[in-house]
């Protein structure tokens, strides 16, 4: 080959290093491309055929070497829908083709691309710097699964978010053996940190009333128990109602004086103080003939003080003492009260403890609060189990005798270890009203070791867990992408929904991609085809460039001097080819 032979090399070579130029060049000029891989230059020598004493260095080629699977530095920043991938991977993008009525359209063929710099553009997607749209898999709302197994261009919806109707609440709480209620730290005695029953209920006494003195018949002359001057003051509720006989006085307000002439018996008389007692209130004589004073309902009580004098005989039957049957404990232990009524609620809050408060939903989005009060109905110092029920208040602007607080769930018993017994795994609450909000049917998931009654210094109950699956309807505010790749867009109800899982497509051989524009690349037969996975993905991120300066003006001075070598072998050869014409001259 000679001369020309060695001129052709050095040109091959110049090539060679401009090619590696232009690479260093480009690598440069994308140090800040966000997602960029930079070219590096690999030279490969080209031996001509000889024999084996006459083969030649030959010349050379300049190849591309792609660092697709090099990564660049992860940095943080503020747009929550941008991404890195941390390891190996590409995300995959589609680009778009036009647009028809508005909508964008797609040419349907897979990209893949470093590039994770997406934000949302008005019609929903997720577009990067470059112009390529995110794909990825769908999320079923209702289960939160992925529900797809192909990529498919991911476009998040600006609609309003239905509310969902609260089906379930997780309630987990302790309550104390001992409850330290209003009712309990006022009076400290026994039993009186349980519920009393009889005063929610009308109980039908199973106490009789007490009755003294002589017996009289009603057909008796009034003048038998009682005689002018007599005073007679019945007492209902702490009311007093006071009676004078043929005193004269005439009657103002409670003061009450009655004649026993026009009475004439004592029948007649016990009929004209009954007619001046608070209603419901009842004077007569009972089988024995014994006078007795009967309250209205089972939890007045009426005190009678005779304030007779000398030596007449009031009192038949009406000696000084309190005259009211009783419900006795035991009975009033064995009572459940269904129902409290509002003017009775100030009583119920003193003979209960807060169970805590949660705010659940109805189909249509309205809130309703359920406030929760536990109360003890038994206990084994009181000869009974360790009982409790449980109230919801299902109407706070009831007034009067209108139902407030409505017990909800059966007996809720305890053994020795503070464990259920039975086992009370959930309460349901069918058809539930709060405050006019119909929530339809509610259960109270309490788990398996959610409801225990252990010893409690402080005498509340401790709440653990209190949550509830129901929402109103919220709009549309933002879209964030999370560390495990889910897209999640959040509302103004405080729900954050996950529409997406951002999916990564990894490559056997990832350098043989072909390179595009765009930071995107597209694969080859010699890159294999794509493996999807999920993981990697690094939200609120975005990958740099791989591109090192000092070290491409390394190269650069290398390739430099290389090149300027080159063209000193070029000028060293036309020397020499000068000289070899000049031998004919």
């Amino acid at each position: 080959m000679g001369i020309y032979g060695a001129l052709s090399t050095a040109v091959t070579g110049l090539r060679a290093q401009s090619f590696a130029l232009e690479n260093i060049s480009g690598n440069i000029a994308n140090s800040q491309t966000t997602g960029f891989k930079r070219i590096d230059t690999d030279f490969v020598d080209m031996i001509p055929d000889a024999a084996q004493k006459r083969q030649t260095a030959g010349s050379v080629l300049g190849y591309s070497r792609s660092t697709n699977n090099i990564q660049g530095d992860i940095k943080g920043t503020s747009t929550e829908t941008n991404m890195a991938i941390n390891g190996n991977g590409f995300f995959v993008v589609e680009p778009a083709i036009g647009m028809s009525d508005g909508d964008t359209l797609f040419s349907g063929a897979n990209y893949y691309t470093r590039r994770g710099d997406f934000e949302l553009d008005k019609n929903g997607y997720l577009v990067n710097g470059s112009g390529y749209y995110l794909k990825g898999l769908p999320i079923d709302p209702a289960t939160q699964n992925i529900s797809s197994s192909v990529p498919q261009v991911l476009q998040v919806s600006s609609s309003f978010l239905p509310a969902q109707q609260t089906s379930s609440i997780n309630y987990e709480l302790n309550l104390p053996q001992l409850p330290k209620t209003a009712a309990y730290q006022q009076s400290g005695a026994a039993g009186s940190e349980l519920l009393r029953a009889q005063n929610f209920l009308s109980i039908t006494p199973d106490t009789a009333a007490t009755t003294s003195g002589s017996t009289a018949v009603g057909t008796d002359p009034a003048s038998t128990i009682a005689s002018a001057g007599n005073t007679l003051s019945v007492s209902v509720n702490g009311v007093p109602v006071n009676f004078s006989f043929n005193g004269g006085s005439g009657t103002v307000g409670n003061d009450i004086d009655i004649s026993i002439a026009p009475t004439n018996t004592v029948d007649g008389l016990l009929a004209a103080i009954q007619s001046a007692l608070p209603a419901g209130t009842t004077v007569a004589r009972n089988s024995s003939g014994a006078i007795t004073v009967t309250a209205a309902n089972a939890t007045d009580t009426i005190a009678v003080n005779d304030n007779t004098t000398g030596s007449s005989s009031l009192g038949f039957g009406l000696a000084d003492g309190t005259y009211n049957p009783t419900v006795s404990a035991s009975l009033a232990l064995q009572q459940r009260v269904n129902t409290v009524s509002a003017d009775k609620a100030d009583a119920f809050i003193s003979q209960s403890i807060s169970g805590g408060a949660v705010t659940v939903y109805a189909g249509n989005g309205a809130p309703a609060n359920v406030q929760m009060r536990w109360a003890k109905v038994n206990s084994t110092a009181n000869g009974g189990a360790e009982r409790w029920n449980l109230f919801i208040l299902t109407n706070s602007q009831a007034t009067g005798s209108g139902t407030a607080w409505t017990r909800v769930g059966g007996d809720y018993t305890f053994g020795a270890d503070g464990s259920p017994n039975p086992p009370v795994d959930h309460t349901d609450l069918p058809g539930l009203t709060v405050n006019g909000v119909t929530i339809g049917d509610l259960r109270l998931q309490h788990g398996t070791s959610g409801l225990t009654q252990f010893s409690d210094p402080n005498g509340n109950a401790e709440v653990t867990t209190l949550n509830q699956n129901g929402y109103a309807a919220g709009e549309f505010v933002s879209v964030a992408v999370n560390d495990n790749g889910r897209v999640v867009v959040s509302y103004t109800n405080g729900q954050q929904l996950e529409v997406a899982q951002v999916v990564t497509a990894n490559f056997n051989a990832a350098n043989a991609l072909k390179r595009m524009d765009g930071g995107v690349f597209a694969a080859t037969s010699e890159s294999g085809e794509p493996l999807l996975d999920t993981s990697g993905v690094v939200g609120s991120a975005v990958e740099a460039s791989n591109t090192d300066i000092s070290e491409e003006f390394t190269k650069l001075i290398v390739t430099q001097q290389a090149y300027a070598a080159g063209t000193r072998i070029v000028s060293a050869a036309d020397q020499m080819l000068q000289e070899s014409l000049n031998m004919i001259r």
